[in-house]
């Protein structure tokens, strides 16, 4: 029986860190059921809408899209259910006094599948203003144009 090792991605919310200035992050276990995990080494989820809170004492992740697993009978689960994080209780704790202070969100960055088992990479984020994200837009704009002036000169040597 051959064993899963490494880290297989699913899914990324690249928007994420585009939208929010991530902080801190945790790697977090998730409690699914059967048909998600099959849907899920079948690639297919979204992120882009998640978000995590916590209540009472447990972190749940919510608005993360698994779709239906096609070949799921009516046990088959619903897409957008909630979901409950699996973290240890100092990160917990950890999580609910910096999200506590008014700004903050916890944002789902990656689910991925690390030694067969399912993860999700939780952010804590503070969302930028527009200027901000302007200012990313520019940086990113600067980068490209620089590098593709130092391959130019590469190319002429």
């Amino acid at each position: 029986m051959s064993r899963e090792t490494g880290r297989k991605l699913i899914a990324q919310n690249k928007r994420a860190r585009f939208d929010y200035q991530i902080d801190e992050t945790w790697e977090a276990g998730l409690v699914l059921m059967g048909t998600e995990v099959k849907a899920l080494r079948a690639g297919r989820a979204t992120l882009t809408d998640g978000y995590a809170h916590v209540m009472d004492g447990e972190v749940w992740l919510e608005a993360v899209h698994i779709p239906e697993y096609t070949q799921g009978t009516w046990t088959n689960h619903a897409p957008r259910r909630r979901r409950k994080l699996l973290l240890h209780r100092k990160e917990i704790q950890k999580i609910i006094a910096k999200s506590s202070e008014p700004g903050w969100t916890l944002v789902p960055l990656s689910l991925y599948f690390k030694d067969g088992k399912a993860k999700v990479e939780i952010g804590l984020g503070r969302g930028k203003k527009s200027y901000d994200k302007r200012q990313a837009i520019a940086k990113r704009e600067a980068d490209r144009e620089m590098a593709k002036a130092a391959a130019a000169r590469f190319r002429r040597r």
